[in-house]
C-alpha cells in the first residue's frame, strides 16, 4: 500500500503541480485557447470548434475551473466560461521564479 506524502511538500509546490496537471491535456490547452480568443464562451461553441464530445468538453471544462484557470457560470442550459487571468499570472510568477531559482543553482551543465 503506497504512502501519500503530498503533504511533506509546500503548499506552493502542490499548487503549481496541480497547476500543471490542469494544463497536462491538449485538450485543455484547446479549450484555453478558444476562451481566450472570444474572452467569455459558451460550452456548446467550444464544442463547436473541438473534436470532442460534448461530455467530455465538460469534464476538461470541470477540471479546469477545479484549478481555478477559468471561471464559469451556469444559467439553465447555457453555461459560460472566461479566462481567470489573475490564477494564471499567479502561477506565471511561480513559474518563472521556480525556473529562475533552478537555472541559478545549476549553472553547470550536467551532460
Amino acid at each position: 500500500m503506497a504512502i501519500h506524502k503530498k503533504e511533506s511538500f509546500t503548499q506552493k509546490e502542490q499548487d503549481l503541480a496541480e497547476f500543471a496537471k490542469a494544463l497536462a491535456h491538449p485538450a485543455r490547452i484547446a479549450i484555453l485557447k478558444v476562451l481566450a480568443e472570444h474572452n467569455e464562451c459558451i460550452c456548446g461553441e467550444i464544442v463547436a470548434v473541438l473534436p470532442l464530445a460534448q461530455s467530455t468538453v465538460s469534464q476538461h471544462l470541470k477540471e479546469l475551473k477545479n484549478a481555478g484557470l477559468i471561471k464559469g457560470s451556469v444559467d439553465g442550459p447555457r453555461s459560460c466560461y472566461c479566462i481567470n487571468w489573475k490564477a494564471f499570472e499567479k502561477f506565471n510568477q511561480q513559474f518563472s521564479l521556480l525556473f529562475t531559482n533552478l537555472k541559478i543553482k545549476n549553472k553547470k551543465s550536467c551532460c
